[in-house]
């Protein structure tokens, strides 16, 4: 089935694109500037208001009462310092299910261009008091009487979201009707919390892309100047599994998917602070200072709007998205060359083809059945909660019901599962050829079936299919019958090509700060909540479901047995034939 010369001529373009690769390699934009000093900040103003706003709102869940007539304390204050300010009610996802939440936003004009620059700090909190999760209202609220008597030459917009305890609905929705072009978005986290995590400056996004490099380097450089804290670059793979797999619990992550530039500034990371209560008024003066710079060097920056890239940064070199769609996919030709010539021997040989992608293709079907009902629970209200986004700490209500539901999604899967060769010979499609591991019909159509679906990632999403080069590669060897890999070996490969999925679980339980338990919950409520989307969702029940049928082949294989030595004849070299070797007396009457 597989042949090797014309699997390895098939990786010469790599040379080429690897070439090409190193020379794409650009230079990282310059961070914008101000030499205003941010004075104007008061910290203990803004430690006073929050510690006054925690008092008089210690209960805020997302569209709660606290919450509610917090947004009216809010909308208030906002109006005194001049602001034109509108309340904007909707319908979203929250921690508690869905729930009518509001968005406070106040404008103020720019005296040159309606180009807006925005700042978005939540109110609400999952737990009572939370007073660190208020820093950042605190913030916004000072930043108003700042720019209350201050001149911009941009539009300045300071919106106060619910939701953002988790789900981020708030940043959502303002995301989609901003009201006028905007050049970039500011979100303002835990701005007083004691506890520090890096990044404090985020850029990530629950789609492909990231903020511009540009305003991630000018809120650093501001956070640097102001606090002191060191401007960081997450490291490469991190970068690559957040591109690859995109998550990310903090509110700019569903600003971004709208093609706007937004980043986090938050001295708890992303995580947030949770229920924490020990706040700074030092780390609060410093960090509103920066967030002070920010602004004013974002409002005298020239040159065109800062946008949404996907590129992966390595100290002064920055490898655009292009150059990676190229790579990824010269890698992964030798994998689609080789499994459509296998394809082709196959067929010639008269193997049931129809029949194997047919048992090939339905491996997908359990995986793409407990997506379905995990959406359907989400949608009719079964699941307590399912937020758009992921939500950190396992915040989000489960319980009993939660536990039931995800009980029924597995049962339903691995039913699937077992009903599946039914199914096909009902649709006469079941291949009667013996077990899959010895069928090069099998094997065949696997190789195809992987090839097929990492060419529609590298296509949707180059980054990803980066993720699947490896076990793709490997899934051509476990898949040909004739390669014969001991049982112990293939399983061993598989799980290497699983690999990189499992690192991206451990990964992102640390960042989210997920305990075991919580880890299938969040699962379940994100594909609940519709993250990965239809074709999202199709993807990958198709990379689970080839990998499932993988281990199938490698398990029904049949155990490696050694040849026989061949049977060796001995004898001079000259030896022809009896008679040879002299003139018998037999052989000279011949």
């Amino acid at each position: 089935m597989l042949d090797l010369r014309v699997y390895r001529a098939a990786f010469a373009p790599a040379l080429l694109a690897f070439v090409v690769t190193a020379f794409s390699l650009g230079s990282p934009p310059r961070a914008a500037t101000t030499t205003l000093a941010p004075d104007a900040f008061q910290g203990s103003r803004a430690f006073g208001s929050m510690g006054r706003l925690a008092a008089a709102f210690p209960d805020r869940r997302p569209g709660g009462p606290g919450d509610r007539a917090l947004a009216r304390s809010v909308a208030a204050q906002m109006r005194a310092t001049g602001l034109q300010v509108t309340s904007d009610r909707f319908s979203g996802r929250t921690i508690d299910g869905d729930r009518t939440l509001t968005n406070v936003v106040g404008v103020r004009p720019g005296s040159l261009t309606s180009r807006r620059i925005v700042v978005i700090a939540h109110r609400d909190a999952a737990a009572r008091g939370s007073e660190a999760a208020l820093s950042g209202t605190a913030a916004l609220l000072e930043l108003a009487r700042v720019y209350s008597g201050r001149a911009l030459r941009r539009t300045l917009v300071l919106v106060s979201t619910s939701g953002g305890s988790g789900g981020a609905a708030g940043a959502r929705e303002f995301a989609r009707h901003p009201g006028g072009p905007v050049e970039g978005v500011l979100v303002l986290g835990d701005m007083a919390g004691r506890t520090v995590r890096s990044p404090q400056v985020a850029p990530w996004s629950n789609t492909e892309g990231v903020a511009s490099l540009e305003l991630q380097r000018t809120v650093s450089r501001a956070l640097r100047l102001e606090a002191g804290l060191p401007e960081r670059t997450a490291s490469a793979t991190a970068q690559w599994m957040r591109l690859g797999i995109p998550l990310t619990v903090g509110e700019q992550g569903e600003v971004v998917p709208d093609q706007i530039a937004a980043v986090l500034l938050s001295a708890s990371g992303e995580r947030g602070p949770g229920a924490e209560r020990a706040v700074s008024e030092g780390r609060l003066n410093d960090f509103g200072r920066a967030a002070l710079r920010a602004i004013t060097a974002l409002d005298g920056r020239h040159g065109g709007s800062l946008g949404v890239r996907a590129q992966v940064v390595s100290g002064n070199n920055v490898l655009p998205a292009w150059s990676v769609w190229l790579l990824v996919g010269a890698l992964l030709l030798p994998v689609f060359v080789s499994s459509i010539d296998a394809f082709a021997r196959a067929s010639r040989r008269r193997q049931p083809m129809v029949a194997w992608l047919a048992w090939a293709g339905s491996g997908a079907l359990p995986f793409l059945l407990a997506a379905g009902l995990a959406l359907l629970l989400g949608v009719i209200g079964l699941l307590p909660a399912a937020p758009h986004a992921p939500v950190a700490d396992g915040a989000a209500k489960f319980g009993a019901a939660g536990w039931a539901c995800l009980g029924v999604v597995v049962l339903v899967g691995v039913a699937a599962f077992a009903l599946r060769r039914y199914l096909l010979a009902a649709l006469g499609m079941r291949p009667d050829a013996g077990p899959p591991g010895d069928s090069l019909g099998a094997g065949a159509a696997v190789a195809l079936l992987v090839a097929m679906v990492a060419f529609g990632v590298w296509l949707a999403n180059p980054f990803a299919a980066a993720l699947l080069v490896p076990g793709a590669h490997i899934a051509l060897f476990v898949a040909a019958p004739e390669v014969r890999l001991r049982r112990w070996l293939a399983l061993a490969l598989l799980v290497l090509a699983a690999l990189p999925g499992l690192v991206a679980v451990v990964y992102y339980s640390r960042q989210f700060g997920l305990s075991p338990a919580q880890v299938p919950a969040t699962m379940l409520q994100v594909v609940a909540g519709g993250h990965f989307g239809i074709a999202g969702l199709l993807g990958w029940s198709c990379v689970l479901g080839t990998l499932a049928c993988l281990v199938v082949m490698a398990t029904s294989q049949r155990p490696f047995e050694a040849e026989p030595p061949p049977v060796v004849t001995r004898g001079p070299r000259s030896y022809a034939g009896p008679g040879s070797l002299g003139g018998t007396e037999s052989a000279l009457r011949r």
